[in-house]
């Protein structure tokens, strides 16, 4: 999937608030590349030197961790049912909707990790 920074995302809403002109249409917004939680923990690896590996649930599992977090049980097995869904490659695509509203191209995973290390060190 097209992970994106939370800092583009607000600044296409601020580019869609301030504009002069009516936007009349629906942008998709995503980071430059398309990334599997696999390539994620290996770009977070590589940022903080430590081994991060992603372990893949099964839906009924991911339910039940959701559930265990404290979600309501109606939306642990959304969530867990949209997760199922973006694992078969649905949701591999980049957009430019972050340039064409901003005029700047979208921060990458990498240029997120590292900008964030401290948030990635325990």
């Amino acid at each position: 999937m097209g992970f994106i920074d939370a800092d583009d995302i607000a600044a296409a809403a601020v580019a869609c608030l301030t504009s002069s002109e009516p936007l009349n249409g629906d942008k998709v917004l995503t980071g430059p590349e398309a990334l599997s939680y696999e390539d994620t923990a290996g770009i977070v690896s590589e940022v903080t030197g430590r081994t991060i590996r992603h372990v893949a649930l099964s839906p009924e599992e991911l339910a039940l961790r959701f559930e265990a977090q404290g979600l309501p049980r109606d939306h642990d097995g959304i969530l867990a049912g949209l997760d199922e869904t973006i694992c078969t490659g649905v949701e591999d695509r980049t957009t430019d909707g972050v340039a064409l509203l901003t005029g700047k191209a979208p921060v990458s995973f990498r240029q997120f990790a590292k900008s964030n290390l401290g948030s990635w060190q325990v």
